[in-house]
């Protein structure tokens, strides 16, 4: 990828004032995601579509102090800010009457939010509570070292995506299929289906995204500009965080039933339709067949 440093004007920076604690819920996300699949299958309960309640913060979160921060890290916090600034660019050009600009919350290990409180083990979440993102830039090595996803498109991937859950809050998806979700009675596996439907639009507004960003010549306008071998990153990536995967490495078998995410075939085939076509209406999840 190239891309360009900009002013950070796109980043909450909390990584001197989190830190510490226990966990008090558990809020969407895409790291951490293996341990409550297990939970998941031990009990029937789909932690994965859980938000936290919030409560009084763990000790130690809160608490001001210098950032202390590699010259790599410094790096990365610098393309975090070039990637959501060139990811809001395009969903303000998508939708200029309704686009409303985010931020990614930065963090260490443990954060609290609108939606509660949560680990960095919890993975990057959006929570529509605050309407931020919030991410541990420690994922990042996860993704590559523990998913087998490297690469800085593999990165933004994960961004992109979590800003495709700010666009179904914008655009009122978020709000009617979490009230789907209440109307369903116990046990009925419908809300982990609506959860994965969720997800794979989620997934495919990244690749809407990702469809503009490889497009010749940002680069030279400042802009981010996808590479040779970018978009193999990013559906490695997507591969790599389906429910299947995850549940084998987990070392159950594969229950469909309780996907909340999709499989690994489901997040690339939405991933590419998105990077395919580079058109919001194309991610239909709800009115097309998910596979």
């Amino acid at each position: 990828m190239r891309w360009t440093p900009g002013d950070r004007s796109n980043i909450d920076d909390e990584r001197g004032s989190s830190g510490g604690g226990r966990r008090v819920g558990v809020p969407i996300g895409l790291g951490g995601i293996i341990v409550l699949l297990v939970l998941s299958w031990a009990t029937g309960t789909n932690f994965l579509s859980l938000l936290d309640s919030g409560g009084p913060p763990p000790d130690g979160v809160g608490a001001s102090r210098p950032v202390a921060a590699t010259p790599a890290e410094e790096r990365t916090v610098d393309f975090v800010d070039a990637v959501m600034k060139d990811i809001q660019t395009t969903w303000q050009t998508l939708l200029p009457d309704r686009y409303e600009t985010t931020r990614v919350v930065l963090f260490r290990d443990a954060i609290r939010s609108a939606c509660g409180f949560a680990e960095s083990a919890t993975g990057p979440f959006y929570c529509p509570g605050d309407s931020r993102v919030y991410l541990d830039l420690g994922f990042f090595d996860e993704l590559q070292q523990k998913f087998g996803a490297p690469g800085e498109f593999a990165r933004a991937y994960v961004i992109a995506h979590e800003v495709g859950h700010h666009i179904q809050k914008l655009t009122g998806i978020e709000s009617r299929v979490r009230e789907l979700q209440r109307s369903q009675p116990p046990g009925n596996n419908a809300g982990n289906a609506l959860s994965v439907r969720m997800e794979l639009q989620a997934d495919c507004f990244a690749g809407v995204w990702g469809h503009a960003a490889a497009q010749p010549g940002r680069a030279a306008r400042g802009m981010v500009e996808l590479e040779a071998g970018d978009v193999d990153e990013g559906l490695r990536a997507a591969a790599s965080i389906g429910d299947d995967r995850l549940q084998r490495m987990a070392g159950a078998r594969v229950a469909p039933e309780r996907f909340t995410h999709g499989s690994s075939a489901q997040r690339v085939e939405w991933f590419r339709r998105g990077l395919d076509t580079g058109q919001p209406d194309a991610c239909d999840t709800f009115g097309r067949e998910t596979r």
